[in-house]
């Protein structure tokens, strides 16, 4: 048996031959297109890992016409959608699956058990270009804290934070140790500066952590390279629009740019990412915090987060 991407997995009933259940092939996991396969079941929208038995075939819509069975034809290729070794090249909803389930810190297979799908079918979705069912992002969104919007990207113009208010908030300080967790070791955080011509100014900037200084990376004569040399200002936080929560750290301390040749050398080996805005941008500025302070809201004595 040999199937595409798109293939129909039909089972019979044994006794009159009949389709008793049908769903479409959305995994492959053999190149030569050999089971198993993950297949969405029309009857429900759940995808799960298959192994078919004798009473199962194969419907090509693109190879046959419907009720033919050509699993047993000569070896068909599988097309560039289906899952090939080498690099991964995921989707934009595979990319914020991703993103939202190392935020929760679920192993695959636990956010697949949540989601109720097989494992090798999310592993799919988060390291290639996949158009799921409504159904199947359903799934997602509740076994991952968000919204179906969020993870089809819909909401990447609009500012976090419009959602409904908690019914019942809790605003709560946190300690220093708590705050450097959630700093963790990268991110984009902003930078409060005065400019050179006096002007206040906020400016995002892509962060690392390295050896508790916060240390991002601009432009000689930017914005955001005069806070060398002050006692700057820091921020950082995370908006849950799906739960109504949210924290926010703030980090003062003095600023100074990294001038010693190893020690830059180091930053640029070690950085996670580089600046989202592009170009040429080789100083790097370090922040040493004197000053950790941070607060997060949270539903008060354990009430639902849904606002109203």
């Amino acid at each position: 048996m040999r199937a595409h991407l798109g293939d129909q997995l039909v089972i019979e009933s044994p006794a009159t031959g009949a389709a008793r259940r049908d769903g479409e092939i959305v995994g492959l996991h053999h190149e030569d297109g050999t089971p198993p396969y993950d297949v969405c079941w029309s009857d429900t929208d759940e995808v799960t890992l298959v192994f078919p038995g004798p009473d199962a075939h194969v419907r090509h819509p693109d190879h046959g016409p419907p009720g033919i069975d050509t699993s047993e034809a000569e070896p068909v290729p599988v097309p560039e959608a289906a899952p090939q070794a080498g690099a991964p090249n995921p989707g934009g909803v595979g990319r914020r699956v991703a993103v939202e389930r190392r935020r929760h810190g679920l192993s695959r297979g636990e956010a697949a058990r949540r989601a109720r799908m097989s494992p090798d079918y999310l592993a799919y979705l988060e390291e290639h270009p996949a158009d799921p069912t409504v159904a199947t992002l359903i799934r997602l969104a509740d076994a991952l804290g968000t919204t179906v919007t969020a993870l089809r990207g819909a909401g990447v113009d609009t500012p976090p934070g419009q959602g409904h208010a908690l019914l019942h908030p809790h605003l709560r300080d946190l300690t220093p140790e708590e705050c450097r967790a959630l700093l963790s070791t990268h991110g984009v955080g902003r930078i409060a500066v005065t400019t050179p011509d006096g002007r206040p100014a906020i400016i995002p900037v892509n962060y690392e952590i390295v050896d508790d200084d916060i240390v991002f990376r601009t432009a000689p004569g930017s914005a955001a390279a005069a806070a060398a040399g002050t006692d700057a200002a820091f921020e950082v936080d995370h908006m849950d629009d799906a739960s109504s929560q949210g924290w926010s750290v703030l980090a003062v301390g003095p600023a100074s740019a990294v001038t010693d040749t190893p020690a830059v050398r180091r930053l640029v080996q070690h950085a996670h990412t580089a600046p989202w805005a592009g170009g040429k941008r080789e100083m790097w500025v370090a922040i040493r915090p004197v000053r950790l302070t941070g607060r997060r809201i949270t539903p008060a004595d354990g009430q639902a987060s849904t606002g109203h």
